[in-house]
């Protein structure tokens, strides 16, 4: 037996379980659970959440509008397990909270929607009124409009005039909530106030602050608020960390770095004696439409009202790690199973690696779009995008191992057609370099979903139409400088892409120098 046909096997075997061994550590590396000092437990409640009481399958767009009281009542009663009272933000719909409050003993802090439209905004202030004196056991304070000033829908003074018309009419402490930068900009809201409720976000500061030096900055703030507004209390209306979505400059969503910063304002806030509220008690998917994946997942629990560990116990970036894990790896052995024995001993190495690489792939761009995906044509694209993975992979599988009956003649069709395959990755690849340029701020970075291509087609590069490949290496060679100098040179998912668009650019270049097609 000639010496490579012996070596087939034990490098085959070797392979595979290196395959494995990559496929657990970059999954279990995402979800490994990570420690960190408790911030409640049903014997120590924090102050305020704010509470929207929409179904995952809800929003306020919904037409007719419809919330469920069945609802409201249970999670009124999950948050009372940890907290004293809950913020709302509007009126309509929620008619009923103040006597579910009262049911499980919490305190209610009420938000009238205040917005360009007088007739809304009146209807709303109305009902607040009314609510608040009918429910004075309960209602701890009012909160007339919520960042109004930011969506520019009413001016200051417009503003003012209606918090002085709730003032004169409710007895409890009245106040408006919008972020700190907009109570500078309009002095003459803070004199109409009982208190100022101010909105402090570091992930979405126009200077995004990373995990790091995001508690320092909101201690600095409220300092300066303090120091400026007294003696007028300044009440931290929302703070809080996202627990998916893009990361913008140094600040990363993800469930540790919530956990990590709501645990440790807690605890800033308690030794300070600061007033607050956490954004916000379940996580609202409705709001990715509006502002992007990151928008939905601020809660405390998720939106099946399960919790997702940022007040105690170890917190998990991705909790179903071992499912992905166990998901690639039936996705790796059906691959290796299908395309049958490897052709060389380079083969044998290569090709439970490349699979593995591949499955790796696929399996973080599921993860990423089921929690990013919003809308119906991004879950296309993701499809698309999933479907071209799967024939690139068992383009360059096929291509290392023994071909005979189906394998011969399906490898004959993918490598007939792998220009094209080549030409639609370039072309995802300078759409989405094109996107991540010029409207970058709620979108995620694709680098899972293109990173096989890239790599495939560097390595064992193939002939496409010159004029095309050349246009689209132009694109997305060009996006690389522009689109790390929007995101700052610190975003490693940033880098990520930049490294990817990189290899596609040499893959496409590498395009040009074969045959032509």
């Amino acid at each position: 037996m000639p010496e490579a046909t012996r070596l087939l096997l034990p490098l085959y075997l070797l392979a595979c379980l290196l395959a494995l061994l990559g496929l657990g550590a970059l999954w279990y590396g995402l979800g490994k659970p990570v420690t960190l000092p408790d911030a409640a437990s049903p014997t120590h409640k924090l102050q305020c959440a704010s509470y929207t009481p929409f179904d995952k399958d809800q929003s306020p767009y919904d037409q007719p509008f419809r919330l469920r009281p069945a609802r409201m009542d249970a999670d009124l009663a999950l948050l009372a397990e940890r907290f004293q009272c809950i913020r709302t933000y509007s009126m309509t719909g929620l008619e009923a909270i103040p006597a579910l409050a009262r049911k499980h003993g919490l305190k209610v802090m009420l938000g009238a929607w205040v917005n360009a439209n007088p007739a809304d905004t009146d209807k709303e202030v109305k009902a607040l009124i009314a609510s608040a004196n009918a429910n004075p056991d309960v209602v701890s304070a009012v909160i007339v409009g919520n960042e109004t000033l930011l969506r520019k829908e009413v001016t200051g003074e417009r503003l003012a005039g209606l918090i002085e018309q709730v003032k004169g009419q409710v007895k409890v402490p009245v106040t408006y909530a919008d972020v700190w930068e907009f109570w500078l900009q309009h002095p003459q809201i803070a004199p109409a106030v009982d208190f100022l409720t101010i909105h402090l976000l570091p992930y979405w500061e126009d200077d995004p602050r990373g995990i790091d030096d995001a508690l320092a900055h909101v201690a600095e703030v409220r300092r300066v608020f303090g120091t400026r507004f007294a003696p007028k209390d300044i009440f931290i209306g929302e703070t809080g960390w996202p627990s998916e979505g893009r990361q913008r400059e140094t600040a990363i969503p993800s469930r540790a770095n919530e956990a990590r910063f709501i645990r440790g304002f807690v605890a800033l806030a308690e030794a300070n004696g600061w007033h607050y509220n956490l954004i916000e008690a379940f996580d609202q998917p409705w709001k990715r439409a509006n502002e992007g994946a990151v928008g939905g997942y601020w809660g405390l629990y998720d939106a099946n009202r399960q919790d997702k560990g940022v007040l105690e116990g170890p917190v998990s970036n991705l909790p179903l790690w071992p499912q992905w894990l166990l998901a690639c790896a039936a996705l790796l052995a059906a691959l290796l199973l299908a395309v049958g024995r490897p052709a060389t001993p380079l083969a044998a190495l290569l090709l439970p690696l490349l699979v593995a690489f591949g499955a790796g792939c696929l399996g973080l761009w599921g993860e990423l779009m089921r929690t990013h995906a919003r809308f119906a044509g991004e879950w296309l694209w993701a499809m698309v995008l999933a479907g071209l993975n799967v024939l690139v992979l068992m383009h360059v599988a096929l291509g290392l191992v023994h071909r005979e009956g189906w394998r011969k003649r399906l490898f004959a069709w993918l490598q007939a057609r792998a220009g094209w395959w080549l030409l639609a990755a370039g072309f995802a690849a300078a759409v989405s370099m094109l996107a991540m340029v010029f409207d970058p701020r709620y979108r995620s970075f694709p680098t899972a979903a293109l990173a096989l291509p890239a790599v495939v087609y560097l390595l064992w590069p193939v002939a496409a139409r010159r004029a095309e490949v050349a246009l689209l290496a132009f694109i997305v060679g060009a996006g690389v400088l522009p689109q790390l100098y929007r995101e700052g040179l610190e975003n490693q998912q940033a880098w990520g892409w930049a490294l990817v668009s990189v290899l596609m650019t040499a893959a496409l270049w590498r395009s040009l120098r074969s045959r032509k097609a």
